[in-house]
C-alpha cells in the first residue's frame, strides 16, 4: 500500500475542506448539468507520470519537485523512458524520451522499473473510486486512467460534474500522495479530449467540454495528433487530403464524405463523428461488448540483434508458451501467425529499413499441443526469414481461438499435423494425455511459481522465457531478486555444459 508523504485527514473532512476552499476560485460551466439530463456525463482521471510519480512516493519524494526517471538502465542507453516526473518534464525532458536523450547536465535518479508496485498502487486507486461509484459506471481504460459514467451521482452527492471531479482527486492525494487530472464531458470523446488538451493548462488541472464548447474552442486546434485516436499515420494520410485540423474534417464531411471513407473505410465514420465532437458508444456499449473473434499473441523487443538460429530458438518458446495459455482457458485453434522484425540498422540497397518477414501456419484440425505447433512453425520460419539480417523483435498470434470442450469439432482420420492415424484411439488418448499434462504444469506454476517449471530450450543461452516469467507486461517486476538471477544463470552454465559434454561424445 502506498505510505502518503504526508498525514491525511479523514476523506471526507479533508477532501471536502479543500473542495469548499476552491470551489468558486474558477467559473464552472457544468453547474448546470447536474439537473440537466439531456445528456450523460463523463469523467476520466488520469494519474500524473503515473511510475515515476509512485516511486517517488515509494521513497518518500514529492514527485512534483524530484527529478527521476523510471527504465531499466541495463537494457541500454536507447531504451526508452517508461516515465519521466513533470518536474523532469518542465525542464524539457520528454515523456517518452530514450536515456541518452537526457542532457547530461541534469541530476536526476534513475529507477528501475517495479511493476508489481505499479499494479499494486493502480488496485488502491479503483479501490478509492469503488468508495464514490458502483463497478458497472467504471470502465479501466489503462493503469493510471479510468473513465467514469457519473450520471446518476450528480444528485447523488449534491454536486455539479466539476466538484465531484475535484472531490476525486482530492481523495487521490489524500490516500496516496499520487496527483491526477481530470477530464469532463458529455460523451466519453470529449471527455478525453478534455482531459488530453484542455487540462494540462487549467489552473485546477480539470479540462471540460461539451459539444458547443468543444467546436468553438478546439476545431482549428493543432497539431491534430493531440486528439483521441489520431496518431502520426493518420495525420500523414489526412494532410494528403488537405486536412489538417478537426473543423476542416467537419467540413470535409459535410460536403463529401466518399475522399475519407476511400481513404480510411470503416474507420472513416469514428473519424466524422469525432470531427463534430460525438460519440455513440457510452457505459453500456462498452461493458456489453462481446468480441466475435478471439486471439492469444505474445510479443517481445529483444535485447540485442539476434542471430537466425538464436530467434528460432526464442520463437519456439513463445511458441511454447502460447500453446501452454490456450491450455489454461481452454481453447485451441487451427492457425497461429509469426513474424519477425529486423533490426532498424539492416537497411536494403536503396537505403530503407527491411521489412519484417512473416507467414500464417496451419494444421488440419484445432490444437494446442504445442509439440504440432512448434515443428511447422520452426519449418515456415527457416522458409520465410532471412538469414542474413540481425533480428530484434517478435511476435506470435493464436487466430480465431476457439473452446475446446464446446466447438463439437470433426474428428479425423489425420492428426493435426496431416498425418494419416489408423487408430483413432491411440490419437485420442495422446491428446488426452497432453491435456493432463498442461494441467500439471499449470497448476505447479500456480503453485510455485512460473519458472517452477521449465524445458531445456529455456535454458539455452539465446532463450528469454526465464527472465520474461519475472517480468509483467515485458518489464521489470521489481520482486526478482539477485539470488534468483543467480541461479537462472546458474542453471544456463550447467546446461551449457552438458550441451558441450554430449556434443564431444
Amino acid at each position: 500500500m502506498l505510505e502518503p508523504a504526508r498525514n491525511s485527514a479523514s476523506l471526507p473532512g479533508k477532501s471536502r475542506a479543500i473542495l469548499t476552499r476552491n470551489k468558486n476560485l474558477y467559473t464552472d460551466p457544468t453547474a448546470h448539468w447536474a439537473h440537466d439530463r439531456k445528456h450523460p456525463v463523463y469523467m476520466i482521471i488520469d494519474l500524473k507520470s503515473f511510475y515515476a510519480s509512485v516511486e517517488c512516493v515509494l521513497r518518500g519524494l514529492d514527485p512534483m519537485t524530484t527529478d527521476l526517471v523510471v527504465a531499466d538502465r541495463e537494457r541500454g542507453e536507447g531504451t526508452i523512458c517508461l516515465a519521466v516526473s513533470p518536474s523532469l518534464k518542465a525542464k524539457g525532458v520528454s515523456g517518452r524520451a530514450r536515456v541518452y536523450e537526457i542532457p547530461s547536465c541534469l541530476t536526476y535518479i534513475s529507477a528501475t522499473p517495479r511493476m508489481a508496485e505499479y499494479e499494486k498502487a493502480s488496485a488502491e486507486i479503483y479501490g478509492i473510486y469503488l468508495q464514490y461509484f458502483a463497478s458497472e459506471d467504471i470502465h479501466v481504460y489503462s493503469c493510471d486512467e479510468a473513465f467514469i459514467d457519473i450520471t446518476d451521482y450528480l444528485d447523488l452527492y449534491g454536486m455539479t460534474p466539476k466538484e465531484l471531479g475535484m472531490e476525486l482527486m482530492n481523495a487521490i492525494l489524500d490516500l496516496t500522495s499520487l496527483r491526477s487530472t481530470c477530464g469532463i464531458g458529455t460523451n466519453l470523446y470529449l471527455a478525453k479530449v478534455a482531459l488530453d488538451i484542455l487540462s494540462k493548462h487549467s489552473p485546477d488541472c480539470i479540462g471540460i467540454l461539451d459539444q458547443d464548447s468543444y467546436q468553438a474552442r478546439l476545431w482549428d486546434h493543432t497539431p491534430i495528433t493531440d486528439f483521441w485516436m489520431i496518431a502520426g499515420g493518420k495525420e500523414r494520410r489526412l494532410a494528403r487530403l488537405g486536412i489538417h485540423t478537426m473543423r476542416q474534417l467537419a467540413e470535409t464531411a459535410f460536403a463529401d464524405d466518399s475522399s475519407l471513407y476511400r481513404e480510411f473505410g470503416v474507420d472513416a465514420e469514428i473519424m466524422i463523428d469525432h470531427a463534430f465532437g460525438r460519440e455513440p458508444v457510452g457505459m453500456a456499449e462498452i461493458k456489453g461488448y462481446r468480441s466475435l473473434s478471439h486471439s492469444i499473441s505474445s510479443g517481445q523487443v529483444l535485447m540485442r540483434d539476434y542471430g537466425f538460429e538464436e530467434a528460432k530458438t526464442v520463437l519456439k518458446e513463445m511458441t511454447d508458451e502460447v500453446c501452454l495459455q490456450m491450455a489454461k482457458r481452454g481453447v485451441a485453434t487451427n492457425s497461429i501467425s509469426f513474424f519477425a522484425a529486423y533490426s532498424h540498422d539492416f537497411l536494403d540497397p536503396s537505403g530503407c529499413p527491411v521489412p519484417a518477414g512473416g507467414a500464417t501456419v496451419r494444421l488440419r484440425t484445432v490444437s494446442n499441443d504445442e509439440s504440432a505447433w512448434i515443428p511447422v512453425i520452426a519449418e515456415r520460419y527457416e522458409k520465410v526469414i532471412r538469414r542474413d539480417a540481425p533480428i530484434r523483435r517478435l511476435g506470435v498470434f493464436c487466430n480465431d481461438i476457439r473452446d475446446v470442450q464446446s466447438s463439437g469439432f470433426q474428428l479425423s482420420m489425420f492428426n493435426s499435423q496431416g498425418r494419416f492415424c489408423p487408430d483413432l484411439q491411440a490419437e485420442l488418448a495422446r491428446q488426452d494425455k497432453v491435456a493432463k499434462m498442461h494441467q500439471a504444469v499449470l497448476s505447479i506454476k500456480e503453485s510455485y511459481g512460473k519458472n517452477a517449471v521449465l524445458k531445456g530450450i529455456n535454458l539455452l543461452q539465446a532463450g528469454t522465457q526465464m527472465e520474461r516469467n519475472c517480468q509483467i507486461g515485458g518489464h521489470r517486476s521489481g520482486s526478482t531478486n539477485r539470488a534468483a538471477a543467480e541461479k537462472m544463470e546458474k542453471d544456463r552454465i550447467q546446461m551449457r555444459n552438458r550441451n558441450a559434454v554430449l556434443a564431444g561424445m
